[in-house]
C-alpha cells in the first residue's frame, strides 16, 4: 500500500465514521459495509494488510486505550465470567471450529483447521460496546464484554502460534507443552505489564510536566508490547495489564496529563478503528483465489453458524452452573437473567485480531487460502449479521441498566461531602493567609453551587435550576470574552501567544460547564 493510498484510506474512513456519528449509526458496521462495496469497484488498488504492522502499530494502542478507560475494580469483581469467556470460550471455539472445518474441508489437516479456529476465536467488542453504551446496557454486561475483549486476544494469539507451529512442522507440539507454553506466556505478560505500569506511574508522578507525562504515556503500549514479545510472552496481555494499572492510578496523576491523554487517545482510537474496519471490508478481493469453490463457500457459511452457536452453547452453562454449584457465587453476583445472557451470547462480533492473525499465517502452510477465506467470511459475517441485529435484540428483550439513578444519588452524596470538606479547607487556608472577603464569598458560592448541581441532576426539575441558569449564562459570558480576545488578536492588540493562553482557560471552564450538565 502506497503512502497516497493510505492517506486516502484514512480520509475516507474518517468521512464514513463522521457520517455514522451524524446518523447515529454504528461506525464499525458502516465502515465494513462501505469497504465491501468499494472493494468491487474496478481498478480499486489492493489494500493489503501487513499483519506485523497491525499487531505492532494498531492492536497495542487500541488495547491500551481501552484498558485505560476500563475499571480495574469492576473487572476484578467479574474476573470469573471474564476468564470463562476470554480463555475457556476461546479454546472451546478453537476446538469446535477446528474439528468441524477438518471434517468439512477435504485435505485440510487438523492442525491447519485449529489455526482457523484460533483465528476466529476472539470476539472484538468495539462494535458491541459502542452499541451497548448507546442503548444503555447494564454496567456488569458492559464490563464483561469489555473485559473479555481485553484478555481474549492474548489467549487466542498464543493458541494461534501453537497451532501454526504444529501445522507448518516448525516445532514439536504436544498437549502438555502447549499448556505450559500458554501458562508461561500469560503469566509472563501479566508480570511484565504490571512491572512496567508501576515503573511508568512512579516516573510520571515525579516528572511534573503534563506534556512529558503524556508523551511517555504514548510510548507505553508499543514499548510494553515489544519488550514482552522479545522474551516470548504475551505482549497483548502485558499492554492490557499496564493500561489497567495506569488507568486505575491516573486520578493520582496531574490534571493536565488526564486532560491531554483523554483527548489524544480518543482521537487515536477513532483513527485506528476507522482504518481497521474499513480494511476489513476492503480485503474481499485479496482472499478470493482459484481454490475457493462453491463447496468452500458453503463450508464457510456453516462455520459462521458454528462460531455463533458455540457462544450460545457455552454462555448458558458458564453463567448458571457456577451459580448452581457455589452458594457464594449466588450471594455475590446478581442473576443476569436469560435475556442478559442472550445479549452477551449474540455480541460475539469478530474484528481486527482475527483478520491480522489470518494475514499472519505463513505462506507455506497447507490450506492457507481456504483458512483465509473462511476467516474472512466469519469475521465479516458476524460483524454484519450480529452487529446489525444486536440493537434490535436489545430493544426487543428490554435489557437496560438501572444504574443511572443510583449513580446520580451516590454522586450527589459524595459531591455534598466534597463541598463541605472543600469549605473546611478554605477556612483553614484563610486562617493561615488572609484573603479579600469577596474572593472568599465567591469560592463559598462556587462550592455550594457544585454541591447543589448533583442533587439537581438527580431531580431533573422541569423548571430551570439555579445551577443550570448559571451554566447557561456563564456560557454566554465565555463566548463574549472569547470573541473580544479574538477580535483583539486580529486587530494586533495582543499576540497569538496571549490569545492561546486565554483561550485555554476559557476552554477548560466551558468543558467543566459541559461536564456538570
Amino acid at each position: 500500500m502506497h503512502g497516497t493510498d493510505l492517506l486516502l484510506l484514512l480520509a475516507g474512513s474518517l468521512a464514513v465514521a463522521t457520517l455514522a456519528r451524524r446518523l447515529n449509526w454504528s461506525a464499525p458496521l458502516l465502515l465494513v459495509a462501505v469497504g465491501l462495496a468499494v472493494s468491487f469497484i474496478p481498478g480499486m488498488p489492493a489494500f493489503e494488510m501487513d499483519p506485523e504492522l497491525i499487531l505492532l502499530l494498531v492492536l497495542p494502542p487500541l488495547l491500551y486505550s481501552a484498558a485505560l478507560d476500563s475499571s480495574y475494580l469492576n473487572i476484578k469483581a467479574n474476573l470469573k465470567p471474564i476468564g470463562l469467556l476470554s480463555v475457556g470460550l476461546v479454546l472451546a471455539t478453537m476446538a469446535v471450529v477446528g474439528f468441524v472445518a477438518h471434517w468439512l474441508i477435504p485435505g485440510l489437516s487438523l492442525a491447519a483447521a485449529f489455526v482457523l479456529g484460533a483465528v476466529v476465536a476472539p470476539p472484538d467488542a468495539v462494535a458491541a460496546v459502542s452499541i451497548g453504551r448507546r442503548l444503555g446496557l447494564p454496567r456488569r454486561t458492559m464490563t464483561i464484554l469489555a473485559g473479555e475483549s481485553l484478555a481474549n486476544d492474548a489467549s487466542a494469539l498464543t493458541a494461534f502460534r501453537v497451532a501454526v507451529a504444529a501445522a507448518t512442522g516448525t516445532a514439536a507440539v504436544s498437549f502438555g507443552n502447549s499448556v505450559v507454553a500458554f501458562i508461561v506466556s500469560a503469566l509472563g505478560g501479566i508480570v511484565i505489564g504490571y512491572v512496567l505500569g508501576v515503573v511508568v506511574h512512579w516516573v510520571r508522578m515525579r516528572i511534573g510536566d503534563g506534556v512529558l507525562e503524556s508523551a511517555l504515556g504514548m510510548l507505553v503500549p508499543f514499548g510494553t508490547y515489544l519488550l514482552a514479545e522479545s522474551v516470548h510472552v504475551s505482549g497483548v496481555l502485558a499492554v492490557v495489564v499496564a493500561g489497567l494499572y495506569l488507568g486505575h492510578n491516573s486520578p493520582r496523576a496531574g490534571y493536565a496529563t488526564r486532560l491531554q491523554e483523554t483527548a489524544v487517545w480518543r482521537s487515536v482510537d477513532m483513527l485506528l478503528e476507522s482504518l481497521v474496519f474499513a480494511l476489513i471490508g476492503l480485503q474481499l478481493p485479496s482472499v478470493i483465489t482459484s481454490q475457493i469453490t462453491v463447496h468452500i463457500g458453503l463450508t464457510a457459511a456453516i462455520l459462521l453458524v458454528v462460531t455463533i452457536a458455540i457462544r450460545f452453547v457455552w454462555m448458558f452453562p458458564a453463567t448458571y452452573l457456577p451459580r448452581f454449584m457455589f452458594k457464594k457465587t449466588r450471594e455475590r453476583e446478581a442473576d443476569p437473567g436469560w435475556r442478559g445472557v442472550v445479549v452477551v451470547s449474540w455480541a460475539g462480533m469478530r474484528g481486527v485480531v482475527s483478520l491480522a492473525a489470518a494475514a499472519a499465517i505463513p505462506p507455506n502452510m497447507p490450506g492457507r487460502d481456504m483458512v483465509l477465506f473462511c476467516a474472512f467470511v466469519i469475521t465479516v459475517g458476524t460483524l454484519l449479521l450480529q452487529g446489525l441485529t444486536l440493537p434490535v435484540l436489545i430493544r426487543k428483550l428490554g435489557v437496560r441498566g438501572d444504574e443511572q439513578q443510583s449513580d446520580n444519588l451516590a454522586e450527589a452524596q459524595v459531591q455534598h461531602r466534597a463541598a463541605e470538606v472543600s469549605v473546611t479547607r478554605l477556612d483553614a487556608a484563610i486562617n493561615d493567609h488572609a484573603a479579600p472577603d469577596y474572593i472568599v464569598e465567591r469560592l463559598r458560592n462556587l462550592a455550594e453551587m457544585r454541591g447543589n448541581a448533583a442533587w439537581e441532576r438527580l431531580g431533573r426539575q422541569e423548571t430551570e435550576s439555579p445551577a443550570a441558569a448559571h451554566r447557561r449564562l456563564r456560557r454566554v459570558m465565555v463566548e463574549a470574552e472569547r470573541e473580544v480576545f479574538i477580535a483583539a488578536r486580529d486587530a494586533r492588540e495582543i499576540d497569538d501567544e496571549v490569545l492561546r493562553r486565554v483561550l485555554r482557560e476559557l476552554d477548560l471552564e466551558e468543558a467543566r460547564l459541559a461536564r456538570d450538565e
